[in-house]
C-alpha cells in the first residue's frame, strides 16, 4: 500500500465522518423540534408516493409530485423559515456535552421537591404558574428577552414570582440546572387549533415552546389550580403532585447517573 493510497483513504473517511455527524446534529435537533418532526415527515412521505407511482406507472399522480418535490424545498424554506433558522440556531448554540449542567441524584431530588412544595401551594391557593426547565436545546434567546435572576432554587422563591400583583407573574420562569435564571420570560404559543380553542394562555405558551425545544413546561391553572406537563408537544393534563415528581424526575434522568462524592462513599459501602 502507498503512501498516497493511504492518505486518500484517510480522506474518504474523514469526508464520510463529518457527513454523518452533519446529518445526526440536524435530525438530533429536527427530532426536539415538533414542528420540524411533522415536515421531515411529510417530506417523507411525499417521496415515497412519489416512488410508488412511478413504479406502478401513475403518470398523473407521478407528474404531480414531481413538481412538488421540484419547487417542494423552496416553498418549504419560505414557508417554515422560523422553524428552519430555530434549529439552526440550536445547532449552532447546542451544548455538545449535554444539558446546561448535569444533575447528581440529590441535586435533582432537591430541585423536584422544592417545584412539587411550590406548585402544591399555588394549587391550593389558585394562583397561576408557568415554569420551564431547560435540558439539552438551550433557551438563551427567551432568557435574554427576560428579567435576569440566577438564584438557587427555593419553592418560597417560586411562590414569590407568581404571587398576585408580582410584576413577573404573568410570565414565565426557567430553570437551568438548580438555579432559576430568569422570570418574566414570554414564550411562542402553540398554533394547534384543537389547543387554543380549549386551553388557555399559559398551556398555549406551554405547548409551544415544548414543540421548539426539549423543555418540560409545568403550568398552573389560575381557574381551576389543576397542574399540566408539556413535553415533546403533548400536554398531561391535571395531574398529582405526585404524577409531577415521577415525570420530571423521569425527564430528567442522564444517561449516565452522576453521583457525589458522598454518594459514591455511600455506594462503596
Amino acid at each position: 500500500m502507498t503512501f498516497e493510497l493511504v492518505i486518500s483513504t484517510i480522506r474518504k473517511i474523514i469526508d464520510v465522518s463529518l457527513v454523518w455527524l452533519v446529518f445526526y446534529f440536524i435530525l438530533k435537533n429536527i427530532r426536539n423540534n415538533v414542528k420540524m418532526t411533522l415536515l421531515f415527515k411529510g417530506m417523507v412521505f411525499i417521496i415515497l408516493i412519489k416512488i410508488i407511482s412511478d413504479w406502478l406507472n401513475l403518470v398523473t399522480i407521478g407528474l404531480l409530485f414531481e413538481y412538488v418535490i421540484m419547487w417542494g424545498p423552496l416553498a418549504l424554506i419560505i414557508i417554515f423559515q422560523p422553524e428552519i433558522r430555530n434549529v439552526l440556531e440550536q445547532i449552532g448554540k447546542g451544548q455538545l456535552l449535554g444539558r446546561h449542567k448535569i444533575l447528581t441524584v440529590s441535586e435533582r431530588e432537591h430541585l423536584v421537591n422544592e417545584i412539587a412544595q411550590a406548585i402544591e401551594y399555588l394549587k391550593k391557593a389558585r394562583i397561576g404558574a408557568l415554569i420551564v426547565i431547560e435540558r439539552d436545546v438551550s433557551l438563551f434567546d427567551y432568557i435574554e428577552r427576560a428579567k435576569k435572576i440566577y438564584a438557587n432554587i427555593s419553592s418560597e422563591l417560586l411562590i414569590s414570582i407568581f404571587f398576585p400583583n408580582n410584576p413577573l407573574h404573568d410570565g414565565g420562569i426557567i430553570i437551568q440546572g438548580d438555579k432559576i435564571t430568569c422570570a418574566g420570560a414570554v414564550f411562542p404559543t402553540s398554533v394547534d387549533m384543537k389547543m387554543v380553542k380549549r386551553l388557555g394562555t399559559r398551556h398555549r405558551a406551554a405547548i409551544g415552546i415544548s414543540e421548539e425545544t426539549d423543555c418540560i413546561a409545568l403550568i398552573v391553572s389560575e381557574e381551576t389550580g389543576r397542574i399540566s406537563i408539556a413535553v415533546g408537544g403533548e400536554l398531561s393534563y391535571n395531574l398529582t403532585i405526585e404524577d409531577v415528581k415521577e415525570i420530571i424526575l423521569e425527564e430528567l434522568q442522564p444517561k449516565k447517573e452522576i453521583l457525589t462524592d458522598d454518594e459514591i462513599e455511600q455506594e462503596d459501602e
